[in-house]
């Protein structure tokens, strides 16, 4: 899958599923995404062998967007972390795009580096915290623009705040705290594409989930997720057909620039 493609499914999809959690079936849980009507989410290196989960996906779903995601972009960290985890060492930039990863997140900045050996080949979205970093991670390549922690930055009103000064242009992925409660609000401040957890689905519904390994119902929750999300989309932007508009459409009509 090309990297306009893979941006393509990300925006049409309008959120980003983070997979954090390790009781729960990488590939089953892609395709419960599949049948909500949502076809990326982002394997984070926080789970154990995010390697081994990335190589499921590209082998048994290769249609699907899998990105990697709390990827360590500075060397001496990533170092001294392995050194002390042996067993599970934290992968690389590099590992995670030879294991079949689609796109690139992280919660910090990306270096010059990952810019210069993947700017074109596949999605880049790095995690900013101010106006600086969202410009500075824009003008070396970013795709999207994650905004990281969310809730803890701001949340709605922090986006309404920065947005207008960044002339409205580079698309933020709100990712921390966001929920049914202000997805709305997001996408009112001009959020195009919204990340979140498996903390967006009620804990004791969550636990059922788990527990039984409902991958039926955690299905029809993320559907109702992406409901919101569209319907959301629909009033802010009603001209536009996110399901199958093609990435330059969405560009002019939101004045969102992807980079590409």
């Amino acid at each position: 899958m090309d990297m306009k493609t893979t941006l393509t499914t990300i925006v049409r999809d309008g959120f980003i599923l983070v997979f954090n959690e390790d009781r729960l079936d990488v590939v089953k849980t892609a395709e419960a995404l599949m049948n909500a009507g949502i076809n990326n989410m982002e394997v984070t290196c926080r789970i154990q062998k995010p390697l081994e989960k990335l190589q499921r996906l590209r082998a048994e779903l290769p249609q699907f967007c899998a990105g990697a995601a709390s990827l360590i972009d500075f060397e001496g960290m990533l170092h001294a972390y392995n050194r002390a985890r042996t067993t599970d060492p934290l992968p690389s930039v590099r590992q995670v795009v030879d294991a079949g990863a689609a796109y690139l997140v992280s919660a910090a900045n990306f270096s010059e580096e990952t810019f210069r050996a993947f700017h074109g080949r596949l999605p880049i979205i790095p995690g900013c915290a101010g106006a600086t970093e969202i410009l500075d991670q824009f003008s070396k390549g970013a795709n999207l623009c994650k905004i990281f922690p969310a809730k803890e930055l701001g949340g709605p009103a922090f986006v309404k705040a920065v947005d207008p000064a960044l002339h409205r242009m580079i698309s933020l992925v709100p990712t921390g705290g966001t929920n049914a409660g202000n997805i709305g609000d997001y996408i009112d401040a001009g959020v195009l594409v919204v990340g979140g957890s498996f903390s967006m689905i009620e804990k004791p519904v969550f636990k059922r989930i788990v527990d039984e390994q409902d991958y039926a119902l955690l299905s029809e929750r993320l559907h109702e997720i992406k409901q919101l999300i569209d319907a959301k989309r629909a009033e802010k932007w009603p001209d536009l057909d996110f399901a199958s508009a093609d990435l330059e459409t969405i560009s002019k009509v939101t004045s969102r620039n992807f980079n590409l």
